[in-house]
This record gives structure tokens, sequence and C-alpha cells, in this order.
């Protein structure tokens, strides 16, 4: 997004623009990051990354804090652990690969994470929450900033107290997605609690939570006056809600040319094979919704990039290029995939 005026500042860093992609296991990697950040995404989140991954010798779960070579830049580190001493060692020794910005997650509500005292589980600690990021402001040269929800359940809404915490030991910014642990992704966000974060403390809070269209986006900011919206599972194959552009909007060529763009992103990070793999987890994303489940069963029996491409050369002249998405939802494409 081309802006002259930062939208919000993470201490002394301008961020440009007020679309942010939510961090995701599985799907917040290289590839989809570099198509998001082409439609706008103004502030890349890494997956969350364990820290005592980050202490031992180098493993797979490293690779989870790489950025795209083209420049993915400001760009955020999220790790996540239930020892303060060891968050600063893990922070400490990844903040000179490619971080703008570390964040602490306190909203995951996996049981392995949380019920281990990670993730929104540090919620319950409010001294673990204090002492993590008194140490890491302390230490760090970059910003340090958290993700939390509203509190384990209903009986234990915290959300303000532990803010308050995280800014008075040197957050520089506040993400909350307004669920609590116990709600897990189900029921209604509380944007309530969003106006009511932003209120109450004096740096930028970032929304999350039940936004799904362009005008979403915009009643999140206008209910809370947030400073950025954070968009997670309504922005997998549909990047375009990033540049404000609903889905419906779209042609099918619109959809396939990304999707293209897309394959060559993960073959070029993974190499052939798991480039293969990881977009086809993308896939069901891009064509969901669109009455194209036989060409969806055969991509994900193809094994070679050849194959891929003339599949979906096939899905591309099966069904015509303008067709608009809200006119393919109607129409039952029963054709036959592969010649």
């Amino acid at each position: 997004m081309h802006m002259h005026t930062p939208t919000f500042h993470v201490r002394n860093l301008p961020i440009y623009g007020d679309t942010i992609l939510s961090p995701m296991a599985a799907y917040s990697d290289v590839p989809f990051r570099a198509i998001c950040r082409q439609f706008g995404a103004a502030l890349h989140y890494t997956e969350f990354v364990p820290t005592e991954a980050l202490l031992g010798d180098p493993n797979p779960l490293w690779r989870r804090l790489d950025v795209h070579p083209a420049s993915e830049h400001p760009m955020v580190f999220q790790i996540f652990g239930n020892d303060a001493q060891q968050i600063l060692y893990a922070a400490q020794r990844i903040e000179g690969w490619g971080a703008d910005i570390i964040d602490i997650n306190m909203g995951c509500s996996v049981p392995k994470v949380s019920e281990k005292g990670a993730g929104v589980g540090m919620m319950r600690q409010p001294k673990l929450v204090a002492e993590t990021f008194r140490l890491l402001s302390t230490h760090l040269h970059v910003p340090v900033t958290g993700k939390l929800r509203l509190g384990w359940d209903e009986a234990s809404e915290n959300y303000l107290e532990i803010a308050k915490i995280m800014v008075d030991n040197g957050a520089a910014l506040v993400a909350l997605h307004g669920r609590f642990r116990s709600q897990k992704y189900r029921g209604q966000a509380n944007w309530d609690a969003i106006a009511k974060l932003k209120q109450s403390v004096n740096v930028p809070v970032l929304g999350n939570g039940d936004v799904q269209t362009v005008a979403d986006i915009d009643r999140l900011k206008a209910h809370t006056g947030c400073d950025g919206v954070m968009i997670g599972r309504a922005a997998l194959g549909n990047p375009w809600l990033l540049a404000r552009v609903d889905r419906e909007q779209l042609t099918f060529g619109q959809i396939t040319a990304v999707l293209r763009q897309h394959l060559h992103e993960a073959i070029s990070y993974y190499g052939t094979q798991d480039g293969l793999q990881n977009i086809n987890r993308h896939l069901k994303k891009y064509l969901s919704g669109l009455a194209l489940k036989q060409f969806l069963r055969a991509f994900q029996a193809v094994e070679t990039i050849t194959e891929f491409e003339k599949l979906l050369g096939v899905m591309e002249t099966a069904v015509p290029a303008t067709i608009p998405i809200a006119e393919l939802r109607k129409i039952p494409y029963f054709c036959t995939p592969v010649p």
C-alpha cells in the first residue's frame, strides 16, 4: 500500500496501512505472506514458534522465522513460552534474523500450549506477563508486542488488566482477539471489548475477530477506534480482502492468476513436492464455494508442476475467466477435469 503518512507507529516504527495478516499456524508462511503483501498487508506475523525450539540446535521450527528474500518488512516474529527468562533468551537469539518486532503469543487456545501456561495460559499469570515484557523491553532493540484474548473463560475476563501490565512493562502494541479461550473460534467476537481496550491504553491496538468482508473492516474500525484490523481465516484463499476488495467482486480469472502466482511462490520456497502439498492446502480456500469439487480432487492427485499447470489450464478452459465469482457460485460445473 503506497502511503506518504504512516497509519500508526509501533514505538518508532512507521506502519503504512491498517489491514494486517493475522498469525496462523500452518498458513502464515513465506509464500502466502508474499501474496498478502502484494495486496497491502501492512504488517506480517510469522507462525508462532515455541521458545524451547529456539534455544537448542537448528531444527525445522526455525524455518517459521524465514523472511521473504524480496524484503518483507515490517516483520513480526511471534513466539510463545511459559518462562520469562527463556522467552528473553529466545528473543535475543532471533532478534537479528530479520525481526522488526517480536510478539508474544498470549492467545493460542490449543490445550497442549495453553494448559502448559503458554499462549492464552499466560493470561492466568500476571506476574509472568509483567516479567516477560519487562525483560524483553529492557534487553531488546526492537519493539515488543503481544496478542491476547479476553481471558481464559467468562469467569476470568482479564484482558484490560493484562494489557495494562503489558504496556506498563514496555509493550509497544496490543492485539486483541475478542473471544475467550473457552470459545476458541465459536460465537461472536466482542468488539465492545476491543473498544474498551483502545480507550484504556496509550499504544496502538489491533482488533481481531469476525472480519469477513470489506464492510466488516470499516465497521470494526468505526466501532472500536482500533488502529489496525487483523484478518485471519477470512484472508485464506482471499488475500484481496486485505486490499479492501470483496471476493464477490472478482472474476474467476483473477482468482486463478493469484493461484498460479501462489503456486510459483510455494515451489520456489519449498521445492516441488512440498510446494505442491502446500498449495493444495490453500487451493481448497481459493476454490471454496465455487462448485469445482471435481477439480479439487484432481489437483490433490497431481505429482508434478507440469500436471498442476495442465490441470489449471483445463479448469481455465472449462470456466470462463470473465465470469464473476458471484455468478460462478450459482453454476454447477460438472465437467470432467482431466481429458
